[in-house]
Parts: C-alpha cells; sequence; structure tokens
C-alpha cells in the first residue's frame, strides 16, 4: 500500500464542487469512504481543506496507513476535537480473520497515533464471532467507547461474503453473548441499517433502547454515496443500482427523494426481507423497514423484468 495510488482518485475540482454541493444544502458532516481513502496522495491536504470550510469530517479507514502519512496525521489533528475529525476503524479479529503481521501492527501504530479519535467499528460477516479483542483494543489505545456494528449484505449484481437471511438469528445471539462486556466496560452498541427488528427478543430490545439511549434505529434508507467521477448511489449494497451524476441534483434533499422513490417501490414488490414482513405493524407504521433492500432485490434477480421498472437497474 505505502507505494500505490488508486487508479481512479477525487480531483481538488471534485472535491470542491462536492463540498459547496453539501454546504448549500445545509449539510455540516463530510464523510470520507474508499477503499482506502489514505491513499490519496492529496489526503492530509483535502481534510484540511474540509475542516477550514466548516465541515466535522468522518474517514472510514482499516487503518494501515503508510508510515510518512500517519506522522503527517500525528502532527496535524492530534490537537483538534474529537468531534471535529473522526476515525471509524472497522478491526477484524486476528484469530477469525488470516491478517499478516506487518498489516496488525500497521493498525496498531494507528491507533496508537489517533487512538481517542477513533470509533471501532466491525463488520459481521460470520455467526460466530466474538467482540472480546475490540474492548481490549478500546482499552489499551482509548479509542471512543462506542462500536459501530455492521452486517455484510449482499451486493446487488456481484457475489460476496454476507450473512444469509437465516444466519439472521445466529448473528443476534452472537451480538448478545457480549452483553456483559458492553456492561462491563460501559461501551454502547451502535447498529447500521440492515438488522431486522424481528429478530430480536423484547428482552433484547429492551436493552438496546436502555443502553442506547434509544438510538437504536431498524431503517434502511438511502445514505447517498458520491465516487471521484461524481456519479451518486444510494448506498454500498446497492453501488451498482440506478446510479446517476451528481451533477443532474441541485440538492441532497433531490437526490434523497429520488433514492427514497425507488426505495418505496421496491417495497411494494416485496415489503421485506421475511415472508412475515407483509402487513407487519412494525413496517407499516416504519419502526423497521424490513432489513437491507438489497435482500429485497435478490427475491427477483432470476425471474422476467415484469414488475415495476424501479425494480432494475
Amino acid at each position: 500500500m505505502s507505494e500505490s495510488t488508486p487508479n481512479d482518485i477525487l480531483s481538488w475540482e471534485n472535491l470542491i464542487y462536492i463540498a459547496d454541493f453539501l454546504q448549500n444544502s445545509q449539510e455540516r458532516m463530510f464523510r470520507i469512504l474508499g477503499g482506502e481513502p489514505t491513499l490519496h496522495p492529496q489526503f492530509n491536504s483535502m481534510v484540511i481543506y474540509l475542516l477550514e470550510r466548516g465541515f466535522d469530517v468522518s474517514v472510514f479507514t482499516s487503518g494501515v496507513i503508510n508510515d510518512n502519512v500517519l506522522h503527517e496525521m500525528g502532527s496535524l489533528f492530534s490537537q483538534l476535537p474529537p468531534n471535529r475529525l473522526t476515525f471509524i476503524c472497522n478491526l477484524n479479529d486476528p484469530d477469525k480473520t488470516r491478517t499478516p503481521i506487518a498489516e496488525q501492527e500497521a493498525v496498531r501504530r494507528f491507533l496508537r497515533t489517533m487512538g481517542p479519535r477513533v470509533l471501532p467499528g466491525f463488520n459481521i460477516y460470520r455467526t460466530d464471532f466474538s467482540l472480546d479483542f475490540l474492548f481490549k483494543l478500546i482499552n489499551e489505545f482509548g479509542l471512543q467507547r462506542h462500536i459501530r456494528l455492521g452486517i455484510a449484505h449482499p451486493i446487488v449484481g456481484k457475489k460476496n461474503l454476507h450473512i444469509s437471511l437465516d444466519q439472521m438469528e445466529k448473528v443476534i445471539h452472537s451480538l448478545f453473548l457480549n452483553r456483559p462486556m458492553f456492561e462491563r466496560m460501559r461501551v454502547k452498541p451502535g447498529l447500521d441499517c440492515g438488522f431486522p427488528m424481528c429478530k430480536f427478543s423484547d428482552d433484547q430490545l429492551a436493552w438496546l433502547m436502555r443502553y442506547t439511549g434509544g438510538k437504536s434505529e431498524f431503517g434502511c434508507g438511502p445514505v447517498v454515496d458520491i465516487g471521484p467521477d461524481m456519479t451518486v448511489w444510494p448506498c454500498f449494497p446497492l453501488s451498482s443500482f440506478h446510479k446517476r451524476s451528481l451533477l443532474e441534483f441541485n440538492s441532497l434533499r433531490e437526490i434523497h427523494e429520488f433514492y427514497d422513490h425507488i426505495h418505496q417501490a421496491v417495497r411494494v414488490e416485496a415489503g421485506g426481507i421475511y415472508p412475515e414482513c407483509d402487513g407487519c405493524w412494525l413496517r407499516e407504521d416504519r419502526i423497521c423497514f424490513g432489513g437491507c433492500l438489497a435482500h429485497n432485490l435478490r427475491h427477483f434477480k432470476d425471474e422476467l423484468p415484469v414488475r415495476m421498472k424501479e425494480m432494475y437497474q
């Protein structure tokens, strides 16, 4: 990684356009994703530019960062309040995921440098997992006492490792085996989108609501990603679904309305990821959105195109 450069990188011209677009849309948060965004040769300079424009910046990173870039980051950003610049670092359990020693050491250097501004994340791609390693890293490096928990969803149009519908209950069971450690370490769980509410017991839901201050949500809606070439799409699992150009829209609200319409059209055809989602009052009252839309679309991938045009790419 230290010698590689992405083929498609964000230009200064496009960055400034996106910053203007978000600012005009009254959006103060600028989230930088990849790939690995710190590979951009102007990464640090671009973050400084966004901060000086008044954005709060979140960077999604693997934590595997070139030593020179990391040293410069430590010098430039160490005095910033953590809320101005946050690194969301998805971490892998070294006992479950085969990871080279050099990569593990690079991640530890990153955590040591950026500790208090790192929000740890964990992407659930198998049912037998433990978060013990994350609790240890939080204590060792003083990371934020919050774990962002995501499920690996299917990517429309591609084959990828993901949690199947019949594995959801096992995932939730494994998650709650970590409940004593969440309480003991005073770490808050944060559920990313796509968790089906019906697979949680009443006791589990009560604990989540109490321990997260009522902030647990079971939604699935467009979060809007913007590519280096100015294309937009609704979210990572739908990264090839109804792509458009940012130049077609006047505001972030317009993009959300465009993809909200498509989401609603798909949910007319399939209310949720399980048959029982149809007629469920939780979905009808929009307390739960019926799971990840990418799972819904898989219901129709092998049939003739006889449904509404929004169902297809």
